[in-house]
């Protein structure tokens, strides 16, 4: 359960990542300009593994006991449920939040949301596929660097995904910069030259 669990998870993020890197990627290097149609497909079935990621914790961990998703177990003594797994929850519910932040930009993406909604509005929801990817990149960092060391027990080997992840991370956010700069030298630089070359009119 565990290995499909972080299989599925794992790829979810993978996709995701690469629909972000796609209109970066296509900005700073024309030649990567066919993938952009991808993007959107690329997108929603990142957000469907995410789904079956969710889907697998339910039936193989949390066992459909909701409660467990916010990390309380019960106390075999006492009858009561005390919160066993410090983080956990919380990281629970970042990804919750991202799966429903994720069906949302899944459901409307799409060429009838896209005339319903109007150009801009629609425009405006999926650029905002930034917080998605957020907090998935919060949700999986838990995961990666933070669980199972509040365990009253062996602690298991590192997740040798550690240093991918870091490296898929950085690699995102150094496009999206890289993206923004250029973008922002292009939109200055025709501004400037006119600017230089309008003579100034001295009224005397």
């Amino acid at each position: 359960m565990h290995r499909w669990n972080r299989a599925v998870g794992d790829m979810s993020l993978v996709l995701i990542s690469l629909s972000l890197a796609m209109g970066p990627l296509a900005r700073l290097w024309p030649w990567f300009r066919p993938l952009i149609p991808w993007r959107r497909e690329t997108g929603i079935h990142g957000v469907v593994l995410g789904a079956i990621h969710t889907l697998i914790i339910l039936d193989g961990w949390i066992e459909w006991n909701l409660i467990r998703v916010f990390g309380y177990e019960l106390h075999p003594l006492t009858g009561l449920y005390v919160m066993l797994q410090h983080g956990f929850g919380f990281a629970n519910v970042i990804g919750i939040l991202a799966l429903v932040y994720g069906a949302v930009l899944s459901l409307v993406s799409n060429d009838w949301s896209q005339r319903l909604l109007g150009g801009s509005v629609w425009k405006f929801l999926q650029q905002s596929a930034y917080v998605l990817w957020t907090l998935i990149v919060l949700h999986t960092a838990y995961f990666m660097y933070l669980h199972f060391q509040d365990f009253h027990r062996a602690v298991p080997d590192p997740n040798w995904a550690r240093i991918p992840f870091a490296v898929l991370v950085m690699a995102v956010a150094l496009l999206q910069f890289a993206a923004f700069l250029k973008t922002w030298r292009e939109k200055r630089g025709p501004g400037r030259r006119k600017a230089i070359r309008t003579p100034h009119i001295v009224e005397g």
